[in-house]
This record gives C-alpha cells, structure tokens and sequence, in this order.
C-alpha cells in the first residue's frame, strides 16, 4: 500500500515491480531492527512472502542457488520494510554499509557468494551507489524454519 506522496526509494521500488511488506514478525525474542546514532542494524531477514517462507531446505541440494539468489533478495526487501519501520523514510538512507548473508547450504555447496548478490544487486538496483556495501556471505548448516538463506543489513542514515 503506497501513499500518493511516497519516497523516492519507494517510488523506485514499484517502478521494480516490489512493494514494500509489512514488517516479518519475529520467530523469537528479538526486535527486526534497532538503531544506535545515525545507524540502523536489522535483525536477521528470512525469505517471507506475507508469513510464509516460499522455498525450504539447503541450497545445492533441495533449492537451486538461483532460486536462493531469488529468496535472498525477499531477504533484502524485508530488510527495506524493516529499515522503515525504525526510521520512517526509506530516503533517509544515506548508505548500506554492509550486508551479512547466510546461506543453508549443502556440505558440497561453494557457490554462497553468488546466491547473496540476490540481495546485494537488489540493494543495487533500488539505492543506486548507496546500495553498494562490504559484505559477507557465509555457508551454515541450517537456518530458522529451514530457510534457505538469511540477510542482515546495517544502514547509514540522515
């Protein structure tokens, strides 16, 4: 749902064909984001479409790396709604200045840098320069509700 005067980020994000989610309640005790000066740290985003996770298991055995690509950019638009949600203008980032992706992956499976750019290019696409971040991305033997990959994101804000 967009207001008519909405931000220039989120202009940009429908011009992409996405629309902003609600917040993703968490899974436990903690807040999807929080912020300390002029930063933003969220929580953990997993791949949820309206509650529901759209594809489980590894990555490299039950869900492609493209398909993962795919779910990590979820990821990355649940990380925006959070972002929102603490600071209450998506134009008041100044900056993504690092994203940290988890990928569920099979023991074989060397191949989680490419399934986070997802999620990087997404910020990309959306932010222009201050989309571009350091990053990590980094293989795990699982993640909550047998996703298959997880983002966390820290923005810089004005």
């Amino acid at each position: 749902m967009q207001e008519a005067n909405s931000s220039r980020v989120e202009a940009r994000l429908s011009e992409l064909g996405f629309t902003l989610p609600q917040v993703a309640k968490p899974v436990a005790a903690y807040l999807p984001a929080i912020t300390t000066g002029n930063y933003v740290y969220t929580s953990g985003q997993l791949p949820l479409i309206q509650g529901e996770l759209t594809a489980v298991g590894k990555v490299g055995a039950e869900v492609s790396a493209e398909d993962a690509a795919k779910q990590a950019q979820v990821c990355a638009l649940n990380a925006l709604a959070a972002i929102k949600a603490e600071i209450g203008d998506l134009d008041r980032i100044k900056r993504i200045v690092k994203v940290v992706g988890f990928v569920s992956s099979d023991p074989a499976f060397t191949g989680q840098p490419a399934v986070i750019n997802g999620a990087s290019e997404f910020f990309g696409e959306v932010l222009g320069d201050a989309g571009l971040h350091a990053r990590s991305a980094v293989g795990v033997a699982s993640l909550p509700l047998n996703a298959p990959v997880e983002v966390e994101v820290i923005a810089e804000f004005e």
